[in-house]
C-alpha cells in the first residue's frame, strides 16, 4: 500500500479536516502508524542535530510537537477499538501498540535528546517563560527521567520490555471483559418470571430477543440498560441471584477471557517498573505527577472520608435489611438483593423511580437541553453536519460556534449499546486543540456512552442516572471543546489525573436544578414540563444511600491502592490469590456478604485497562473541587454569565498550562473545602 492511496495519509478533505471514517478499513492503520513513527523519528534527529544550541522552541516545543501524525492515527485507531471494534481491528492495535511503545521508549531514553532538554532546563531559571513554557520544561524533562533516560543500557532494555508487555496485557485485559460481556445472555420464555419489570424494559428485552433469534422470548445481558433495571425491578429473587452472579464473575471463570494471570502481570511488571526507577510503589510513581502527590495522601483522604461515611452506610444497610424483612419476610440480604430492595424503599420514601420520570427524558431533548445548557452558560451551539463522516451509522457529528459564530469544535455523540463497543461512557478527542504555525487549531470531541435504546413502541428515554451520566461526559467534552492553549500535550483534558474529573463532576449538578431541568425535561408524549413536585423528589433523594455509595466508591479506591502500592517484592504472594488479596483489601469497606466467584479485580477496566492505575480516588476527590466550585454558582446563580466565564477562563480554556490547584484557587478565590462536599452528600 502506497501513501497516495492511504485516506489516513493524505490530507483529509472533509469538513473541518475531520477523520475520513469512510474511507478508512483497519489495512490503513499500520502504513500509517508505521510513517507516523519515520516522520517522528526523522523530528528528533532534526532536534537533535539542530546547529543552534538548544533552547525552549528548538528542542522542548518541537519535541512536544514531533508526532503530531502519529498522534492522529493512534486516536482514531484506539477509539474504534473502543467504540466499534472488530476481531480485525483488535489483532491491528496490538500490533499498533507495540510499535508506538517501542517508538516512544526510544524517544524518551535517547540519550542525546536528553542532553538537549537538561540544557534548557538547567537555564530555565534566566529564559524569561511564560507559565505554559515553564510546565512543558518541567513536564518534559520529567518525562524523560521517569521513562528511564538515566538508567544504565541493561535497565533501560528491560524497562523498554515492561512497557511494551504492559501495553499488550491491557489491551487483552479489556478485551476479556468485552468478550465477557458479550457472550452472556439470559433468556427466559415465561412472562410471569418478569412480575416487576417496567413495559418500556420487557420490551426492549424482547427487541433483543427476536435480534438474537429469540422471537417471542426475553433476553437480558450484562450492558447496564439490560441489567441494572433488571436487578431494580425483578422480584424473582433467583433470577436476580443467576444475572448478577454472571456480571459479578466476569473474567473470573478461568476460561480463555480469565483475567487472573493478566493481573498477576500487570501488576509484577508495574511494581518491578517503579522499582527500576528508584520509586517505593507504582503508586508513587504515578501519584508524582498528581495533585495528591503522594501514596500516603490518597490512603489518608480515602480513610478519612470511610471514617465519616462507614457508620451511616452501616445504618442504611440495617435500614434496608430490616425493610426487606418485613416487607418479604427476608433474613438474608445477599447482594443481588440490594438494588431490588434499594429501588423499592426508595420508592416508597420519595415517591419517586426511574419509571415516572423516563418519560421526562427523552434522549433528544436531554441532549437539546445539554447545549441550551452550554449556550446559556458559554454562548456556544451546535449544529448537525450530517456532511462530516462518522464511524457508525449511530453517531452523530456536530459543529460548535461561539456567541460571535466562530468555529470552536467538532463533535461527536455516539449513545447506544452494541456488541463492538465496550461498555460504560466516556469522552475521548480526535484531535487535541494547539497552535500550530499561528494557527489555533480547533479540537474534535466525542463523547460515547450506553444508554437505554428506543424500541418498536417508544423513543430512548433515560434514566435520571443516565441524564447525569450524559452531562457528566459533556463536562469532559468541554474541557476539550474550550481548550485554548498552545502546546497539544497541556491542552485541554491533559491535566493532572486527579483534576481531569472537576470539569465532568461539576455539569451533573445543572441535572438537580429546577431552572435547567424547564429547558429539557418534557414529558415525550404530552409535552408537559417536569412537575415542581418531581424536582423537589429528585433533590430529596439525592442523598438516600449516599454513604452506601461512597463506601463502594472507596472500597474501588483502596482496591487500586492496594494493587498498586505493592513492592516488587510483595507482588508474588498478592497475586498467589487474587481472590484473597482483594478481600484483604476490601475488608474496612464491606458491608454485605461475599458471593462465591465473584471477583471486582478481573473485571476493573479502569485501573488495569485504562488510565485510572493509582488513580481511582480521583473521583471522590474530584467531588470535593466539583462541590466547592459549584457553590459558588449556586451563590450567583447557575446561569450567572460572569460566573461561567470566569470559570471558563480560569478551569476550562486552561488545560495542563498553569498547575490545577493554581486554577482552582483562581477560580474560587483560594483553596479547596470539603465541607461544601459533606454538605451535599449529607455526611457533615
Amino acid at each position: 500500500m502506497t501513501q497516495d492511496n492511504n485516506p489516513l495519509l493524505q490530507h483529509f478533505d472533509t469538513p473541518f479536516e475531520t477523520p475520513p471514517f469512510h474511507l478508512i478499513t483497519p489495512d490503513h492503520y499500520m502504513p500509517a502508524v508505521q510513517e507516523g513513527i519515520r516522520q517522528a523519528k526523522e523530528a528528533v534527529q532534526q532536534i537533535i542535530g539542530h546547529d543552534a544550541a538548544p533552547d525552549f522552541d528548538n528542542t522542548v516545543a518541537a519535541l512536544d510537537f514531533m508526532d503530531l501524525l502519529l498522534s492522529q492515527v493512534n486516536s482514531i485507531l484506539t477509539n474504534q477499538n473502543s467504540a466499534d471494534t472488530n476481531p480485525q481491528i483488535q489483532e491491528v492495535v496490538k500490533e499498533a501498540s507495540a510499535a508506538i511503545s517501542a517508538h516512544q521508549n526510544e524517544v524518551w531514553q535517547n540519550a542525546h535528546l536528553f542532553d538537549r532538554v537538561k540544557e534548557v532546563y538547567r537555564q530555565k531559571e534566566d529564559l524569561s517563560l511564560t507559565e505554559e513554557q515553564e510546565i512543558l520544561l518541567d513536564k518534559t524533562y520529567k518525562m524523560f527521567v521517569r521513562s528511564g533516560a538515566n538508567l544504565d543500557k541493561k535497565d533501560q532494555d528491560r524497562l523498554r520490555e515492561i512497557s511494551m508487555k504492559l501495553s499488550t496485557l491491557k489491551l487483552q485485559f479489556g478485551e476479556h471483559v468485552l468478550a465477557e460481556t458479550n457472550d452472556y445472555e439470559m433468556v427466559i420464555g415465561d412472562e410471569a418470571q418478569l412480575d416487576g419489570l417496567p413495559d418500556a424494559i420487557k420490551a426492549q428485552a424482547a427487541a433483543v430477543a427476536k435480534e438474537k433469534g429469540h422471537e417471542g422470548k426475553w433476553v437480558f445481558t450484562l450492558q447496564a440498560p439490560s441489567f441494572l433495571p433488571f436487578m431494580e425491578n425483578v422480584r424473582d429473587r433467583k433470577l436476580r441471584e443467576t444475572l448478577f452472579k454472571a456480571f459479578s464473575s466476569r473474567a473470573n471463570k478461568g476460561n480463555s477471557h480469565d483475567n487472573k494471570t493478566i493481573i498477576d502481570q500487570i501488576v509484577s511488571l508495574s511494581a518491578e517498573k517503579a522499582a527500576l526507577l528508584s520509586y517505593d510503589s507504582f503508586a508513587d510513581y504515578k501519584l508524582e505527577e498528581r495533585m495528591a502527590g503522594s501514596s500516603d495522601t490518597v490512603n489518608g483522604f480515602l480513610n478519612d472520608l470511610l471514617v465519616k461515611a462507614k457508620p451511616l452506610a452501616e445504618g442504611e444497610v440495617g435500614e434496608l435489611k430490616a425493610y426487606a424483612k418485613e416487607k418479604d419476610g427476608l433474613d438474608d440480604l445477599q447482594r443481588w438483593d440490594w438494588a431490588y430492595y434499594s429501588d423499592q424503599l426508595k420508592k416508597e420514601k420519595y415517591a419517586i423511580d426511574d419509571e415516572l420520570l423516563r418519560p421526562y427524558f427523552k434522549l433528544e431533548n436531554v441532549l437539546e437541553g445539554v447545549f441550551v445548557t452550554v449556550e446559556k452558560l458559554y454562548g456556544l451551539t451546535f449544529v448537525a453536519n450530517d456532511d462530516i463522516p462518522v464511524y457508525h451509522e449511530e453517531v452523530k457529528a456536530y459543529e460548535v460556534n461561539d456567541a460571535e459564530g466562530r468555529h470552536v469544535a467538532v463533535f461527536y455523540a455516539d449513545f447506544h449499546p452494541r456488541a463492538s463497543k465496550r461498555g460504560g461512557a466516556w469522552m475521548t478527542s480526535y484531535r487535541h486543540q494547539m497552535v500550530e504555525n499561528g494557527e489555533n487549531v480547533r479540537p474534535h470531541v466525542a463523547i460515547v456512552c450506553n444508554f437505554t435504546p428506543s424500541t418498536e413502541d417508544q423513543p430512548s428515554l433515560l434514566t435520571f442516572n443516565e441524564v447525569l451520566t450524559l452531562f457528566h461526559e459533556f463536562g469532559h467534552a468541554l474541557h476539550g471543546m474550550l481548550a485554548n492553549t498552545t502546546y497539544p500535550s497541556l491542552s485541554g483534558t491533559g491535566v493532572f489525573w486527579d483534576f481531569v474529573e472537576l470539569p465532568s463532576q461539576i455539569f451533573e449538578n445543572w441535572c438537580y436544578e429546577k431552572e435547567c431541568l424547564d429547558l429539557f425535561a418534557r414529558h415525550y408524549e404530552t409535552g408537559e414540563t417536569i412537575p415542581q413536585e418531581y424536582i423537589d423528589r429528585i433533590k430529596a433523594s439525592s442523598t438516600f444511600q449516599e454513604a452506601y455509595r461512597t463506601m463502594r466508591q472507596l472500597s474501588f479506591g483502596f482496591l487500586d491502592m492496594g494493587w498498586y502500592t505493592l513492592s516488587s517484592e510483595a507482588t508474588k504472594d498478592a497475586t498467589a490469590s487474587i481472590e484473597a488479596f482483594e478481600q484483604a483489601a476490601l475488608a474496612s469497606t464491606n458491608l454485605l456478604p461475599k458471593v462465591d466467584g465473584s471477583l471486582i479485580s478481573t473485571q476493573f477496566s479502569h485501573i488495569f485497562a485504562g488510565g485510572y492505575s493509582a488513580g481511582y480516588y480521583s473521583y471522590k476527590w474530584a467531588e470535593v473541587l466539583d462541590a466547592d466550585a459549584f457553590s459558588l454558582f449556586k451563590e450567583k446563580g447557575i446561569f450567572n454569565k460572569e460566573v461561567a466565564t470566569h470559570f471558563k477562563d480560569t478551569v476550562l480554556s486552561k488545560g495542563g498550562a498553569i498547575h490545577p490547584m493554581t486554577l482552582f484557587k483562581a477560580f474560587r478565590g483560594r483553596a479547596p473545602k470539603v465541607d461544601a462536599l459533606l454538605q451535599r452528600a449529607g455526611l457533615g
